[in-house]
C-alpha cells in the first residue's frame, strides 16, 4: 500500500505579507498542492493523508471548492484528512457543512473515529479540531481499533503543550504501524518508531528554514519505508556574513549577490552580519534588502577597537574609567564585549548602527 503524507499545507496564506514576493508565494502555496495530487495520479498512490492544517485559517467557499476540485481529479487515490488547529472545524460554518467529494474521507469527530479501505487492507484512524487548542494529552490512549484486520494508521496534528501534547515513546508503543503527524513545519522521520512529521509542504515563514515537501511512504505485510521528497518551490536560507575592519559596502554588496546566485535567486534569505567593522566607517546597511528576496539582516557585527592602546589612551578620562570598569579587557565573554563596544561607541560620540 502506497501513501503520501503531507501536512500544514495552509492554502490561503501570504508568507511575508507586504513583500514583494507574498502574493507569489501565496499562489506557489496552492501550485506545490496539486502537483502533490498530479503525483498521486502518475504514481498510482493509494493513500493521501493530509495531518491537519489543509487551510491557513478558516477557508471561503472558493477555496473549499478549488482544493475539492483538485481532489476529484484523482484517479485511483483515496483522500483520508483531518482538521488542524489554524483550520479547526466551527460547528455550522462554510467548512463543517462543507460536501466533500467522493475521493475524500473528512474524519470530523473531535472523538477518534477510523475509515476502512479493505481494498487496501488499511484503516485509518483520527480525529479534528474543533477548537483553536487541544490541552489534553488525547493519544495517551489511542490504540489500533482494528488491529489484526490490516494495517493501522494514526492520523493527528500537535506535539506541543496547547496542542494535543503526547510523549513519543509512548505512542511508538502504541502499536499503530504509522503515525502521520502534522503542526510541526521541519520534516522529521523516528522510522524504527513509526512516527513521522511531513512537515509543511511549502514555508510559510521566516522560520521554516531548509527544505519542505511530503513524505512518500510504503506498507506492505507488515514493513514500513519511508523517504522525505522534497517539493517546494522556494527555501527559506540563513547565511551569515562575517565582516573585517577592512571590509566596504561595495564588497559586502557583491557577497549577497554571490550568495544569492549561488543558493538560488527564487529562494529566500535571513542574513547574519558578525565579526567587525572600522568604527571610522561603519557600513551603512539599508542597500542589503534590494540584492535579493532578504527577508531579514541581523547585525551583530562590532566595532574593531584595540582596547588595551585606548585604555592607555583615555587612563585619565571617562572614557578609561568606563574601560577600567571592566576588568581584564582579554577575557571579556561576547555578551561584555558588546556592551563594552557599544558604551565606547557612545562615549566617543560615534554613530553606530
Amino acid at each position: 500500500m502506497k501513501f503520501i503524507h503531507i501536512a500544514d499545507i495552509h492554502l490561503g496564506a501570504a508568507p511575508d505579507l507586504g513583500r514583494p514576493w507574498s502574493k507569489a508565494r501565496a499562489k506557489e502555496i496552492w501550485d506545490t498542492f496539486s502537483e502533490v495530487v498530479a503525483v498521486c495520479n502518475r504514481d498510482a498512490v493509494d493513500l493521501l493523508l493530509i495531518a491537519g492544517d489543509l487551510f491557513h485559517r478558516q477557508p471561503l467557499k472558493r477555496e473549499l471548492k478549488e482544493a475539492d476540485y483538485q481532489f476529484s481529479t484523482l484517479t485511483h487515490t483515496k483522500v483520508v484528512m483531518i482538521a488542524g488547529n489554524h483550520d479547526y472545524l466551527r460547528p455550522g460554518s462554510v467548512y463543517d457543512e462543507f460536501q466533500w467529494c467522493s475521493q475524500v474521507t473528512f474524519l470530523k469527530n473531535e472523538e477518534m473515529q477510523s475509515a476502512c479501505f479493505p481494498e487496501l487492507n488499511t484503516c485509518v484512524q483520527g480525529f479534528s479540531y474543533r477548537q483553536q487548542e487541544i490541552l489534553e494529552p488525547l493519544l495517551d490512549g489511542a490504540r489500533p481499533v482494528e488491529k489484526g484486520q490490516g494495517h493501522c494508521i494514526l492520523l493527528a496534528h500537535g506535539g506541543d503543550e496547547k496542542h494535543l501534547p503526547f510523549q513519543r515513546k509512548r505512542l511508538a508503543a502504541a502499536g499503530f504501524d504509522y503515525v502521520a503527524l502534522g503542526h510541526i513545519h521541519k520534516p522529521q522521520i523516528w522510522k524504527e518508531e513509526r512516527i513521522a512529521y511531513s512537515g509543511s509542504l511549502e514555508p510559510t515563514d521566516k522560520n521554516d528554514l531548509g527544505s519542505r515537501g511530503y513524505i512518500l511512504g510504503e506498507l506492505e505485510s507488515g514493513k514500513l519505508s519511508l523517504k522525505f521528497v522534497p517539493a517546494a518551490k522556494r527555501e527559506y536560507l540563513r547565511v551569515k556574513l562575517v565582516l573585517t575592519p577592512s571590509s566596504t559596502e561595495g564588497a559586502l554588496c557583491r557577497k549577497v549577490q554571490e550568495v544569492v546566485n549561488l543558493y538560488g535567486r527564487q529562494n529566500l534569505y535571513r542574513l547574519l552580519l558578525e565579526g567587525e567593522y572600522d568604527p571610522e566607517a561603519p557600513l551603512q546597511l539599508d542597500r542589503l534588502p534590494g540584492l535579493g528576496n532578504i527577508v531579514e539582516v541581523t547585525d551583530d557585527s562590532v566595532p574593531h577597537y584595540d582596547l588595551v592602546q585606548l585604555a592607555q589612551e583615555h587612563r585619565h578620562d571617562i572614557i578609561g574609567m568606563y574601560l577600567q570598569s571592566f576588568g581584564d579587557l582579554e577575557g571579556l565573554s561576547e555578551v561584555q564585549k558588546k556592551a563594552l563596544y557599544y558604551g565606547i561607541t557612545a562615549l566617543m560620540g560615534r554613530k553606530g548602527r
